[in-house]
């Protein structure tokens, strides 16, 4: 609940300065060679690794999470960089024959300025996914944080530096909707990346259309987690609580519509609630504290508003969904809550079909595969999905029928930076990491090249 530091928004003027030194710096970074790249990306990985700590605990500040998540935050961000600084050498076209000696060939090219803006529950580590595929490809990146986390990207910015790109490569603009306006209209953007809300999505489609400029969205989710009486019960409660809790429950892939096979629900539902009541909230900065502070107090008062909604609904809160507050006087006015898990939930309830990004789990009991299947789907959303079972041909037939873009077998919430990222639906479209990913940061330009005399139809 204090005030950490203050920035000045970007208008319209920063705005366009920021674009009109990337657009400079694009001129020498896209001319060169990928090798070239790649030594200076593995260079930011190597500082990001080596400050891991000091950059842990700025995030943890700048977000609220706890120091052990925060930790493995920023062990994702330098694995990003250094896998492409990998692929940054290999990218190249074809070569395709063609009748008479003629030939073609296609070009992979760089888009141009890019714009990242990125959402506030993983700051650095969302940064380094969009900035490190757009910089391997030879983009400029121009990257806009959520006002609510505007700091631990600075900190980025200074490491690219740093590590040798050319000035305004990767340039940090601050503010909110009205700076991301600026950078969606200006014309000299080419691209623009998304993690965040539905709404907020489609308006920036609805911008970006206007320049007909190529959009990433990686939107919200309401995802499924199917527990099927085969599985190993321990590996699936904390299949549960990883799909639920990790950053105070603020992930947009997180599992939260956890459906439990009935001959197991008693069972399942007794060792969750038994684990959440033990999970240590607090001071984020300690070794031992497992969940931290909600983002702010609105965000806050939201949450408890889905839960006092979702017991007006009939749901049965079985644990947790008040409000904490720590021992330590200093953090007596931090945003924190018990995590919840609610039972007696059914389909129509607005704590099943909404998100509410929190630490809420809500428990559906099913009885047969297709009947799961058919309510799993049932979602605007299309994200992510988790089956936990040990027959291994239902895990395979299970996710090949869920409509989603992110799908675990017997775990939940990891994302390998070797993984293309990104959802289905209303969850957005494109794809973050992997080689996926550069798909979405280069364009293909193809040369037809005749080796004998035109013949003309004239």
């Amino acid at each position: 609940g204090r005030v950490i530091s203050k920035l000045l928004c970007s208008g319209e003027k920063e705005v366009d300065l920021a674009v009109q030194n990337a657009k400079a710096a694009f001129k020498i970074w896209s001319q060169m060679s990928g090798m070239e790249r790649s030594r200076v990306l593995l260079e930011a990985a190597r500082i990001i690794r080596e400050q891991r700590e000091e950059i842990a605990t700025l995030e943890t500040i700048n977000n609220g999470k706890s120091i052990f998540e925060a930790r493995v935050d920023i062990d994702i961000s330098w694995q990003c960089l250094e896998y492409y600084a990998g692929l940054a050498g290999s990218l190249a076209g074809e070569h395709i024959q063609l009748p008479g000696g003629s030939f073609g060939y296609t070009r992979r090219e760089p888009l141009g300025v890019c714009v990242g803006i990125g959402a506030w529950n993983y700051p650095f580590q969302i940064a380094c996914w969009k900035s490190a595929p757009a910089l391997a490809c030879g983009n400029a990146m121009v990257f806009k944080p959520s006002p609510f986390t505007p700091i631990s990207v600075v900190r980025l910015a200074e490491i690219f530096t740093e590590a040798g790109v050319p000035k305004g490569l990767f340039n940090v603009v601050q503010g909110g909707a009205a700076t991301g306006q600026f950078l969606c209209h200006h014309p000299d953007v080419a691209k623009i990346s998304f993690t965040g809300s539905v709404p907020t999505g489609v308006k920036i489609m609805e911008m970006a259309a206007k320049g007909i400029k190529p959009v990433t969205l990686e939107l919200g989710g309401k995802s499924p987690l199917i527990i099927f009486s085969d599985c190993a019960l321990e590996n699936a409660v904390n299949g549960a609580l990883m799909a639920n809790f990790l950053t105070q429950g603020e992930v947009c892939c997180n599992g939260t519509r956890v459906f439990v096979e009935r001959k197991i629900l008693d069972a399942f539902t007794k060792e969750v609630v038994k684990r959440t009541q033990k999970i240590k909230i607090g001071d984020p900065l300690l070794e031992d504290t497992r969940m931290g502070a909600l983002i702010n107090r609105p965000h806050l008062d939201r949450v408890q508003g889905f839960i006092k909604q979702a017991k007006e609904q009939g749901a049965e809160v079985l644990c947790g969904g008040d409000l904490y507050v720590p021992d330590d006087p200093k953090l007596k006015n931090g945003y924190y809550m018990r995590p919840c898990v609610l039972g007696n939930c059914t389909d129509n309830m607005t704590c099943v079909k909404e998100e509410i990004f929190g630490p809420v789990m809500s428990i559906l009991p099913f009885d047969t595969e297709e009947e799961v299947v058919e309510r799993a789907n049932t979602t605007k959303f299309g994200l992510a999905g988790g089956v936990f079972t040990r027959d291994i041909q239902k895990a395979h037939r299970v996710v090949a029928a869920l409509q989603a873009g992110m799908c675990f077998i017997n775990n939940y919430n990891i994302s390998p930076v070797e993984l293309p990222f990104g959802g289905y639906k209303s969850s957005g479209f494109g794809r973050e990491n992997g080689r996926a990913a550069i798909e979405y940061y280069s364009q293909l330009k193809t040369v037809c090249v005749e080796m004998g005399d035109v013949e003309s139809v004239f």
